[in-house]
């Protein structure tokens, strides 16, 4: 499951919660203040994700002509140059590599701004942040699944894209979240 900037805000707060939680971890700072630079941290990753994107949609469309005479198949080029691209742009494509590598830069970036203390290894710590990453990945498809199925079955058809839709899905997702202990 890839993650995106709509998850960032439920991730970093999952986060602070399960450092603030943690038995070895002293924090120094206000939860909400470890969440927002996680989530900044997480912005950042994703972002770049984005701009590789777009990097590689602009030299396939430079290629359209070709890629349209071979009859290629889109994606399967889009995936092949985002994987050759992916190093040059700092881009971590593998989801496990890449979120012990998100972790890693959390840690660090708390330990050194001085918003978390620890006196066990640092695997320990960044194995809070990894678990925190990767359990709500997978709890994010059950959430989403479940909302997906409650608006579908809402007596008034609401249409995906649209404010009211948008508001609806946001307090069920994160009632999900919280039923699920997500967040």
């Amino acid at each position: 499951m890839k993650m995106k900037l709509h998850h960032t805000p439920y991730i970093s707060r999952r986060i602070a919660k399960d450092l603030v939680n943690c038995p070895f971890v002293e924090i120094r700072k206000e939860k909400d203040s470890i969440a927002r630079e996680v989530e900044r941290i997480l912005d950042t990753d994703i972002e770049r994700e984005l701009d590789l994107d777009e990097k590689v949609d602009e030299v396939l469309q430079q290629q359209e002509d070709n890629i349209e005479f071979y009859n290629a198949d889109y994606r399967q080029l889009f995936w092949m140059a985002k994987k050759r691209m992916a190093n040059e742009a700092g881009v971590i494509l593998n989801s496990e590599d890449r979120f012990s590598d998100i972790a890693h830069q959390i840690l660090d970036y708390l330990w050194e701004e001085d918003f978390i203390h620890y006196t066990v290894s640092d695997n320990q710590v960044k194995n809070v942040i990894f678990a925190s990453i990767d359990e709500f990945i997978k709890g994010f498809e059950l959430a989403d699944d479940a909302v997906f199925k409650k608006i579908k079955n809402y007596k008034r058809k609401l249409i995906p894209g649209t404010e009211e839709y948008d508001l609806i899905y946001q307090r069920l997702y994160e009632e999900e979240l919280i039923k699920r202990g997500l967040m």
